[in-house]
């Protein structure tokens, strides 16, 4: 099933780009809030999901063994941008563990901070690996590895403890199986395993709401939200969408991204979670879906609508003011996609609304037919495309008998 257009970008009032992607919301009960697209479709977590590998961090007594609080909380589920305080307080963590950024295995890259690359390189330095986005999250790695008294050595390997905590952490969360065939390495060198993209989204409307896990883990995981909520700047820094999306309703709204669209947030409040995928893995378009899906979750939430003003020319098909299909616009609905559906009628209106329905509203459609016989043989072309025997008939208990059968939703 190809996934449905989710963020328009305009030139004036054209449309110049489009992205499809796939949106996944659950509650702390289990339920399915809101699915968008493909939400079963195994996806690559990527950055998405720091806070959930930084639960073995706190979990092992770790972070308070030395010291540490919520800007170091916040570090270790970071994708910062390597401005001066992020790379400090990495180098200062590993100090506390007796440890050098030459234990760090995640590489080494220029800050994403433009301005901040440009200074460093103006002063003829280089970078190292505490400016890698991730120092703070494998800081915490060997922190929590020195803390048990492992080797940290080779800590980013699938098969070192550090590495197996990070997994099974994982798997309890989401329920999600973290099998080795579905194991690819991360842009920091560490395992990462593709699972459903609902399976992310209950994961994070358990760690919101703490349903559903051990009462250790759920303190955990609201403390490093929490941690997240209240220093946003180390989680990712200045003029990041994230540290502005958290800036915006402090200690309400929890966003964290990852690398290939892939973005994960949670509304404390509400015990929801969500998790959703932008198929081309464009960062403008996974941005404005997060902020625009928020904001139709928690209306009550003003100031994440706000933080979408100013991104001109690119809108999110879930915003209020956009040309939204109706389905969309709400999430008290239904959802429907993936829903079977039966088109019967006037042979070019169902041949019209088979189309929408597959295409545009990504239903499965089962079953086709009319009962304008003159146009028996476009009907049975449309009817090809989806694979279904159409139904040519003037006579209604035929199409009650072929509904009955078919059981369409």
């Amino acid at each position: 099933m190809s996934n449905p257009i989710v963020v328009e970008v305009l030139r004036g009032d054209i449309v110049e780009s489009r992205h499809r992607g796939a949106v996944s919301v659950f509650d702390g009960d289990g339920a399915e809030v809101l699915a968008i697209g493909d939400v079963g479709k195994a996806v690559f977590p990527r950055s998405a999901c720091k806070l959930i590998q930084a639960l073995p961090f706190i979990e092992t007594g770790a972070a308070d063994a030395y010291g540490f609080g919520d800007k170091e909380l916040s570090l270790a589920c970071a994708s910062h941008s390597g401005e001066p305080e992020h790379a400090a307080l990495s180098e200062a963590m590993l100090k506390k563990a007796g440890q050098s950024m030459a234990t760090l295995e995640c590489g080494t890259h220029w800050p994403f901070d433009l301005p901040v690359a440009i200074k460093l390189a103006q002063s003829g330095a280089l970078p190292n690996a505490c400016h890698n986005n991730c120092s703070g999250k494998h800081a915490g790695f060997i922190c929590t590895a020195h803390h048990v008294g492992e080797d940290p050595a080779g800590y980013v390997n699938a098969a070192h403890p550090a590495q197996m905590r990070v997994r099974d952490a994982m798997a309890d969360v989401t329920g999600a199986a973290h099998a080795s065939e579905d194991c690819g390495t991360d842009g920091c060198s560490i395992p990462t395993y593709a699972i459903p993209l609902n399976a992310l989204a209950l994961g994070f409307a358990k760690a919101a709401s703490g349903q559903g896990l051990s009462p250790i883990r759920a303190r955990t995981a609201k403390r490093l939200m929490r941690a997240c909520m209240a220093e946003p700047f180390y989680m990712a820094g200045t003029k990041r969408f994230c540290t502005d999306i958290m800036a915006a309703a402090p200690g309400r709204v929890f966003a964290k991204i990852g690398a290939e669209g892939v973005y994960c947030a949670a509304i404390p409040e509400l015990g929801l979670g969500l998790a959703l995928k932008i198929d081309d893995g464009a960062f403008r378009a996974a941005e404005l879906l997060v902020a625009a899906t928020i904001a139709q979750l928690a209306k009550n939430i003003a100031e994440i609508a706000e933080i979408t003003e100013g991104r001109a020319n690119t809108q999110a098909l879930l915003a209020t003011e956009s040309r939204a299909q109706w389905y969309s616009r709400s999430v008290d609905a239904t959802y429907l996609t993936g829903k079977r559906v039966f088109v019967f009628g006037d042979a070019t209106h169902a041949i019209a609304a088979a189309r929408v329905a597959s295409e545009e509203l990504g239903f499965k459609v089962v079953g086709l037919g009319t009962y304008s016989r003159e146009f028996a043989r476009e009907v049975r072309e449309a009817a090809a495309r989806y694979e279904v025997d159409a139904l040519i008939t003037d006579d209604y208990l035929d199409v009650e008998t072929r509904v009955s059968e078919l059981q369409p939703e």
